[in-house]
């Protein structure tokens, strides 16, 4: 792919969408610019491959590709969101195998089904089954105590399976990370300047991997700890939640490439 100056990635809910409204309006600004200036924006997020097929297309990012599912997959540019493949089969088998006091302490997409995640999501019916068509991952409700999580993540280590915490929900899948298809697509156009944006403990490989990142606060969690790479400026925090904060770290961007 042609090298372009600049690079995007960014994380979807909390951060380019609004945390509870999941609205992307207040973003439009600088989002607008970059498309018109033909900057690649990379949406990564724990969304489905299902779920982030329409809206690339609704924000008009159809052309770059996507990294869904926190990282355990990609979605291909201008490509449909497959329903066969993955691993989240042997996700799920992995899972069972998970002592029962432990296993008992996190409940999934897979054991509530649509119906539970649009409860604990907020998401309309049609949209919560879309969030249920995993392919790669597991996010869940965890409701134990942090000692019985590292009993949890370590009995699921041992098959090869690792957990993060995001905005709402601890994520599970067999290692793969946002960083890491972060790094294979600037790679395909030539490795510009990249800039990531997040607002969960899961985005920060993402950005502190970054050539400049942007933590979007996050007032329904606490903050994230010191990054490496926050005293030099490389790293940045942003006051404002959600497409609000989004919108005024790219603007910053925009500003500083001449956009």
């Amino acid at each position: 792919m042609p090298r372009p100056a600049l690079l995007i990635f960014t994380d979807l809910d909390g951060t380019l969408l609004d945390h509870e409204t999941y609205s992307h309006a207040e973003a439009a600004p600088a989002l607008t610019a970059l498309r018109a200036a033909g900057v690649p924006v990379i949406l990564a997020s724990s969304k489905t491959a299902a779920e982030i097929a329409p809206l690339r297309a609704e924000l008009g990012l159809s052309a770059h590709p996507a990294i869904v599912e926190n990282g355990a997959g990609r979605l291909e540019p201008g490509a449909e969101a497959p329903r066969t493949g993955g691993r989240y089969r042997a996700l799920r088998t992995a899972l069972s195998q998970v002592p029962a006091p432990l296993r008992s302490r996190f409940r999934g997409f897979g054991d509530g089904g649509a119906d539970w995640i649009a409860e604990v999501t907020g998401l309309a019916p049609e949209a919560a089954a879309l969030a249920a068509q995993r392919l790669y991952s597991e996010p869940g409700i965890w409701s134990g105590s942090e000692t019985e999580k590292a009993g949890f993540l370590a009995a699921l280590q041992a098959q090869g399976i690792s957990g993060r915490e995001g905005g709402r929900f601890l994520t599970l899948s067999f290692g793969a990370s946002k960083a890491g298809q972060m790094a294979e697509i600037a790679a395909r156009y030539s490795t510009p300047f990249v800039v990531a944006l997040g607002d969960a403990p899961n985005d920060r490989e993402m950005l502190e991997q970054a050539d400049q990142g942007f933590i979007i606060a996050n007032p329904h969690r606490r903050p994230m700890p010191p990054l490496d790479g926050e005293e030099t400026g490389r790293i940045q925090r942003i006051a404002a939640a959600g497409p609000k904060g989004w919108n005024l770290a790219l603007r910053q961007v925009i500003s500083d490439f001449g956009i």
